[in-house]
């Protein structure tokens, strides 16, 4: 059954997957979603004998129905291979009672990588599929690790640029040293005078800037997106929500067909959203347990059914975090109205002019599967000392945030299920925060030396990704005000 896409807000329909792929974004400012949801054409007891590869192709052909079996396969096999540190690609561990899906393996050390290492090859694909000629503008917005996961995946890609703005101050130092050393000659970081809401808002402004697009016709270049609001994103996260479920038969963990919880630390809702397409598709999940740091605009939501981003910006340890206008929940917003859009479109029209909008006791009951907890930041701080103290497992803040809530979920409502903590970084990403928690009398500033106890402690190695910014130059020095992002897109570019 072929699969095609409509955009959330009604202006665009019926695209294939390769041409969702290569707009990214609607025109009209939705975000494109599948026409119908098919279900798992293969039995969940399969899953133990597939590895990552095949898990991944066996779950993306069912809405990526336009590639080929060769072109899907041959994305995945390049995306998948030694760029990761581990043959599993994702690794399932357990410490102490508490499953943890390793999503940080790859070659910027955070769960990126799981999707931006497929999604310049998916384009890629697209381009030549449909014959399209123009050279193509990646526009990002980072809260920080999707940023180095684009630069990594588009760099030096044929017939592609790349432009990112990340916050200014809101991203983690090391963070910032992965995105300013990137040496890619087609890429370009922009730090931006603002929050992350200030720059994914001002990407999709420019995105929506039917003038600037013209222009860019003009020149021979198109615009796609990195971020999450690009379905090629999404669909290859679904797939290690299965591949973890597999491991769990595997490991004989549970049974096939035993439900099982998520529990996922959530700024833009892209991840939580792939576990729901999962369930959607035929696993077997229970709740899913959405975990927000301090800045609780999601737990509010889930709560009351009000989304409100009209609240104090709060910068936290876990900066990938720091959002409150989470893009990705407009997908399940327009899943909950019935799929229709002049409903979803009424709400985020009032998202934007007033910053909040509320849904319906109707719509409200269609949340069940979720349930939205969060944690304070000294929560958080010993979350992770206390799992470290009991088993010697190190995990860094944001998968902090979500241990956190999977303890309060377990001890508030006694559930049985096993549930997966998706952990989404390095410690050694955040290795300042996170040896503040464990060592909280350390008087350790410098990143690098921090670094090198974080090993002694964890026993585990200092990745390359840290290894080879440690005194790595520094190429991409801009700035700017956000009311000149769209300015400097044009001097990049040149129109």
């Amino acid at each position: 059954m072929d699969i095609l896409y409509n955009s959330t807000r009604g202006g665009s329909l019926g695209l294939t997957a390769s041409q969702a792929v290569i707009k990214g974004l609607s025109d009209d400012g939705g975000l494109f979603v599948p026409d119908s949801l098919p279900s798992f054409d293969f039995e969940l007891s399969e899953l133990t004998d597939w590895d990552y590869r095949e898990t991944a192709y066996r779950v993306m052909r069912l809405l990526l129905t336009d590639y080929t079996e060769e072109e899907l396969r041959g994305c995945i096999n390049k995306a998948y291979d030694s760029k990761f540190d581990s043959e599993e690609i994702a690794v399932l561990r357990k410490a102490g009672d508490q499953f943890f899906l390793e999503l940080f393996h790859g070659r910027t050390i955070a769960f990126k990588d799981m999707a931006l290492s497929i999604l310049p090859h998916l384009l890629t694909t697209a381009m030549k599929k449909n014959k399209e000629d123009k050279e193509v503008v990646i526009l990002t917005a980072t809260s920080g690790d999707t940023g180095k996961a684009a630069l990594s995946g588009f760099a030096d890609v044929d017939n592609t640029r790349i432009i990112v703005f990340y916050p200014k101050g809101g991203v983690s130092r090391i963070q910032e040293l992965q995105m300013v050393t990137e040496k890619g000659k087609n890429t370009c970081v922009v730090a931006v005078k603002g929050n992350f809401d200030d720059c994914q808002s001002k990407v999709k402004e420019i995105f929506n800037n039917v003038k600037l697009k013209q222009e860019m016709a003009e020149k021979g270049y198109v615009f796609s997106s990195a971020n999450s609001i690009n379905i090629g994103r999404l669909v290859p996260q679904i797939a290690y929500y299965v591949y973890a479920y597999g491991q769990l038969i595997k490991t004989g963990e549970i049974k096939a067909g035993d439900e099982v919880n998520f529990t996922v630390p959530t700024g833009n809702f892209g991840n939580i959203l792939a576990a729901y397409y999962a369930k959607l598709l035929g696993l077997p999940v229970g709740r899913l347990i959405c975990a927000s740091n301090e800045n609780k605009v999601l737990f509010d939501f889930f709560k009351d059914g009000i989304y409100d981003k009209n609240r104090e910006f709060i910068l936290t340890s876990s900066p990938s975090m720091d959002i409150l206008i989470s893009s990705n929940l407009e997908r399940l917003i327009y899943m909950i109205t019935g799929c229709d859009p002049q409903k979803n479109l009424e709400l985020m029209t009032a998202l934007s002019k007033e910053g909040r909008y509320e849904i319906s006791s109707d719509m409200k009951a269609r949340l069940n599967d979720f349930v939205g907890l969060y944690s304070g930041e000294q929560d958080v701080f010993n979350t992770i000392k206390s799992i470290y103290e009991k088993t010697g497992y190190v995990i860094d803040t944001h998968t902090g945030v979500a241990a956190c809530s999977d303890l309060a979920y377990k001890k508030d409502t006694n559930d049985k299920r096993k549930s997966v903590v998706i952990s989404t970084a390095s410690p050694y990403k955040f290795a300042s925060s996170v040896y503040k928690a464990i060592k909280s009398d350390s008087k350790l500033t410098d990143d690098f030396a921090i670094i090198d106890e974080l090993s002694k402690l964890s026993g585990v190695k200092i990745p390359p990704a840290i290894e080879e910014i440690k005194n790595a130059e520094i190429l991409h020095k801009k700035l700017c005000e956000k009311e000149k992002m769209e300015a400097l897109v044009r001097e990049e570019l040149g129109i």
